[in-house]
């Protein structure tokens, strides 16, 4: 470090500025001052008038919804019933010879490690028709092998990683007559259907949480889904979609009002105001809440609807097709459960993510809202939502869709295809299949019996949502 040269009144010039005479007194060199700052880039030149900063956009991020599988094959054809029993037959087959064993829960095999249960996970893969019989034999969880580790996780409805972990080890652990059961009780279901396939139609897979537009023998867009809990189940329906409505309005079912409007109420009087839903008499005049004693059941004898808008229980769409049980497909204001890969949250209605694009779908076809000759494309569509006013546009051709219960099907390629039977449907005496990623039904609440006629839940209608604060 240079030496600092002692202070000197002579170093000093008459008119010395305060910094020089600073400077002077510590023994500090020019060059040790603090820099002057940089004027601002951003600043305006002087006469300039001031620029505003970009302002920020409120629209909300794309959302990244749960990955579902992109096979090309529809949950449902017109062979499924006839595919599922004969595989039925071929895992009678295997669980007659013995079966497969099972590997340890806590088991974690990541591709290309080395492990002594990699030779069961073989034996198993090759009895399932995963890995091909001749294929090379090793301790090493290598790529042809990963690649059968993953197409077992595709027929599964798991993710395809290709990892060796808890889900998977769970499905593996599955004994074979449990899945024959899967097969033979879904095929049983699947019996007296009448269902009218067309060139185009719409099939969802309650199990698997998603909704297919098929379209000639394909899958055009799998959708993922929030389908019904097991205590208000999404029922098994064959029907068609006649009308798609822009910014519906909801009429609370009186389920809902019983279960959930009075006991919100009681909690919190200001409850229908937040979630803009207003009380009806018989004569369709607006009654106030306050007037009414929130003590009793009195509310059931009131029409509630919600306003349409952003909070509407059925988002900014719904699908019609009409049906007993007054079920329909639906957007939803509760994003968030899209996200995720349990899901059954809903109160029977089935709620789709991307649901404009689906929508567009069903409106191919269709004649759009312009000069003769248009369609309802993106722009359309979100033109039409904006108005905020309510619209019902009837399909130019009623779209055949099914809502079915499949925890075991069978494809025409020959694979088998297994869910979790989140509803106890299969066999309720015995022990629900599961992959771990749905907590079994509890002992103690009695399951539905098996039927292969729609089973009847209660009074299926999309649940409130919470009040804004609470939203998830």
């Amino acid at each position: 470090m240079p030496l600092r040269r002692p202070f000197s009144p002579a170093g000093l010039r008459a008119g010395s500025s305060a910094l020089a005479l600073l400077l002077c007194l510590t023994g500090a060199r020019a060059e040790d001052a603090p820099a002057k700052p940089a004027p601002d880039a951003t600043a305006p030149a002087e006469g300039q008038a001031a620029v505003e900063p970009p302002k920020k956009s409120r629209e909300l991020p794309p959302l990244v919804v749960a990955r579902v599988s992109a096979d090309p094959v529809p949950s449902l054809g017109p062979s499924t019933f006839l595919d599922t029993l004969r595989m039925a037959e071929r895992y009678k087959g295997i669980a007659d010879a013995g079966g497969w064993g099972t590997l340890a829960p806590d088991l974690v095999i990541k591709p290309g490690a080395k492990h002594a249960a990699v030779a069961d996970l073989r034996r198993h893969l090759i009895l399932t028709g995963d890995l091909a019989a001749d294929a090379p034999v090793s301790d090493v969880l290598d790529a042809t092998l990963v690649a059968a580790v993953k197409q077992f996780q595709a027929r599964h409805g798991l993710p395809e990683t290709g990892l060796v972990g808890r889900q998977t080890i769970a499905a593996l652990n599955v004994p074979a007559a449990t899945r024959q059961r899967q097969l033979a009780a879904s095929a049983a279901r699947l019996l007296g259907s009448n269902f009218a396939f067309g060139e185009r139609y719409v099939v969802s897979n309650i199990p698997s949480a998603t909704v297919e537009a098929v379209e000639r023998g394909t899958v055009a867009r799998r959708y993922v889904a929030v389908v019904g809990k097991p205590e208000r189940a999404t029922p098994m329906i064959e029907t068609r979609i006649t009308n798609i409505n822009f910014n519906p309005t909801w009429t609370v079912p009186v389920s809902l009002i019983k279960k959930d409007i009075i006991p919100h109420m009681r909690k919190d009087p200001g409850y229908l105001a937040k979630m803009h839903i207003r009380m009806l008499d018989a004569k369709g005049e607006e009654v106030q809440p306050t007037s009414i004693d929130w003590s009793t059941e009195r509310a059931v004898n009131y029409t509630l609807r919600q306003d349409p808008g952003f909070d509407n229980s059925l988002g900014q769409v719904r699908i019609d097709m009409p049906n007993r049980h007054a079920i329909y497909m639906h957007d939803t204001p509760s994003k968030g459960l899209f996200t995720r890969d349990v899901r059954f949250h809903s109160s029977g209605c089935v709620r789709v993510a991307n649901v404009k694009e689906f929508v567009g779908w069903l409106l191919e076809g269709t004649p759009g809202p312009n000069a003769p000759g248009s369609v309802w494309g993106p722009i359309e569509i979100e033109t039409g939502i904006a108005t905020g006013e309510r619209r019902d546009i009837k399909l130019a051709k009623p779209v055949p869709v099914a809502f079915v219960y499949l925890t075991g099907y069978a494809t025409p390629d020959g694979r088998a295809h297994f869910r979790d039977d989140i509803y106890g449907l299969d066999n309720p005496a015995a022990e629900v299949a599961t992959t771990g990623t749905v907590a079994a039904p509890k002992a103690e609440a009695p399951a539905p019996k098996a039927s292969h006629l729609p089973a009847k839940p209660t009074p299926a209608k999309p649940a409130l949502a919470a009040p804004p604060s609470q939203k998830p």
